[in-house]
């Protein structure tokens, strides 16, 4: 089952539930080499499942220091199907090796991906 790394609205409880149709448990870690900013969002689907008009976004920089809280869960191959759905066009969905060493998937803004 794959791994998919959170630091915005699929931590929230009423998210999960309304996309995956149950909560999801999860563990710390961090997104290293990237930083984080707020993209506001048009999409109202998305605003009712979170209620909120602006969401959380990263960049790859590469720099060492730069680091990203968040949670990594566990999920089936259909909720990552459903996570795909739920973000709009400003994500990209890329894969990762976290600050415990483990591989997951996250969601980067789609417009500055890490090379290579």
């Amino acid at each position: 089952m794959p791994f998919l790394f959170s630091y915005g609205t699929l931590q929230q409880e009423d998210v999960q539930l309304s996309i995956f149709g149950r909560t999801l448990t999860g563990r710390p870690d961090k997104l290293e080499q990237f930083e984080q900013s707020l993209v506001p969002t048009e999409d109202q689907d998305v605003i009712v499942k979170s209620g909120k008009t602006h969401h959380p976004i990263v960049k790859f920089t590469g720099r060492s220091g730069d680091r990203i809280d968040g949670t990594v869960f566990e999920i089936t191959d259909a909720e990552l199907a459903a996570a795909d759905a739920y973000e709009v066009a400003a994500y990209k969905r890329i894969a990762v090796v976290l600050a415990s060493g483990l591989r997951a998937w996250v969601y980067v803004d789609a417009r500055y991906p890490p090379e290579g």
